[in-house]
Parts: structure tokens; C-alpha cells; sequence
């Protein structure tokens, strides 16, 4: 399963790269294009964007803090990643996906100083983001679901367990 995610967390990157050069040189010089639409309803776009901030562009101009805040997150994630490896599959892939996402997104920042957007979702007005953002977000998303359903359940069970030895002692 290690060697699984490590791959996934590899692709992920990869995959978040290439769709960042690919917005560079082909949709930098169009600025947006159609992407997801149903005749004129447009769902969405793919829109080129450098966003030298953070969520919804805050925080914009800070590139040294947010190289730095990102690489200890980063950091962190990878220790718990390390250490929560065997607890459970779903924490494993949600810690994964941040993972990747996080290094994605700090590869343009310290090569570019701002991170490369594309996806503009039209259906509402919402950030423009990237591969990586969306790693994020299914991260958090994992992490939630584990923290709510999984975990908890687990905690009863072992719960349980030491009280049950504890009345057999």
C-alpha cells in the first residue's frame, strides 16, 4: 500500500505539472476557452490565471511566507503520513492527496513565484483552481469522512476492548 500511494502522490504531481505547462503554452495566449458547457450554459471554462496568493487569491504578494507555511504543512503531512500509514486506508489516501496537492502547488511557487490556475467553474462564481487545489480539497474531504465515521468508530471499539480487559483484571 506504501509504495501504492507514493506512486499515487508521484502521478499526482506529475499530472498537476503537466496540466499547468500545457495551460502555459496553450491556454496562456487564448486567456479562456469553453470547457463544460450544455448549448450556451456554460458549467466550466478553463481560464488562465497566475495567483501569486493563497485561497481566493488572500494573502497575494506574500511568496516567502506561503513557500514556508506550505513546506511545513507539507512536512507535517508527511510525518503523519508516516506514522498513521497502517490505521486506515482512507486517512492513508487523504493524507496522500494532500501531500501531492501541497507539493504541486509549492513547485510553481518557488519556480514562478505564483501559482498557474485553469479550471473556472461558470455554473457559479467560484476560484479559479488547479490539479493540486483539487487533491486538496479531496484531502479534506477524506479527512473529514475519516474523522467522523471511521475514527470514531474505531475509538469505541478499542474503547471497549480496555474496558473489557479492564474487568477481567
Amino acid at each position: 500500500m506504501t509504495i501504492l500511494l507514493i506512486a499515487v502522490i508521484a502521478a499526482l504531481i506529475g499530472a498537476d505539472q503537466l496540466v499547468k505547462y500545457w495551460a502555459v503554452t496553450s491556454l496562456q495566449p487564448k486567456g479562456s476557452i469553453d470547457f463544460i458547457h450544455f448549448g450556451s450554459f456554460r458549467i466550466i471554462d478553463l481560464t488562465y490565471l497566475e495567483n501569486d496568493g493563497a485561497l481566493f487569491g488572500s494573502m497575494s504578494g506574500q511568496r516567502w511566507f506561503l513557500i514556508g507555511f506550505t513546506a511545513i504543512v507539507i512536512i507535517a503531512g508527511i510525518i503523519v503520513f508516516i506514522k498513521t500509514l497502517k490505521r486506515s486506508k482512507v486517512l492513508s489516501t487523504a493524507l496522500a492527496l494532500f501531500i501531492a496537492g501541497g507539493i504541486g502547488n509549492l513547485i510553481d511557487r518557488i519556480r514562478l513565484g505564483y501559482v498557474i490556475d485553469m479550471f473556472e467553474i461558470k455554473l457559479f462564481r467560484f476560484a479559479i483552481f488547479n490539479v493540486a487545489d483539487i487533491c486538496v480539497v479531496f484531502a479534506v474531504a477524506l479527512l473529514f469522512i475519516y474523522i467522523i465515521f471511521i475514527d470514531s468508530k474505531t475509538e469505541k471499539k478499542s474503547g471497549s476492548s480496555a474496558e473489557k480487559e479492564a474487568k477481567n483484571e
